[in-house]
């Protein structure tokens, strides 16, 4: 799975419109609801050194947040296609290497996090 695979699903399911915030970052997406605003997903391509994947290692990889409940996320922690959230709170949300899990996993987790960020 890529960004591009999540825009569309996001589109198809939600009618979410990714929205790009940052002019430091204008590849970095957010979704959100069209109601009341509040994020359920953040899509970034960030390097393997942020994330602590591989030091000094500049090559970018694609992955998501999502919120999720802090018990499913201590145990996703333990798999490797996942790492404590970027740039959110790490007990709620998770980081996701979107080229490391199945499309339908994805699915899955945008579908909690969004269930998760309803008024």
């Amino acid at each position: 799975m890529n960004a591009q695979a999540v825009f569309k699903l996001v589109a198809d399911r939600y009618q979410t419109t990714p929205a790009y915030l940052w002019q430091r970052y204008p590849d970095y997406a957010v979704l959100r609801h069209a109601d009341n605003q509040k994020w359920y997903g953040l899509v970034m391509a960030v390097s393997k050194s942020n994330l602590g994947l591989v030091p000094g290692d500049e090559t970018l990889v694609e992955v998501l947040d999502v919120k999720l409940d802090p018990e499913d996320v201590e145990l996703l922690q333990t798999e490797p296609a996942y790492l404590p959230a970027y740039h959110m709170n790490k007990r709620h949300w998770i980081t996701v290497q979107l080229d490391q899990v199945a499309p339908a996993v994805v699915e899955r987790l945008l579908a909690t996090s969004y269930q998760l960020t309803t008024k």
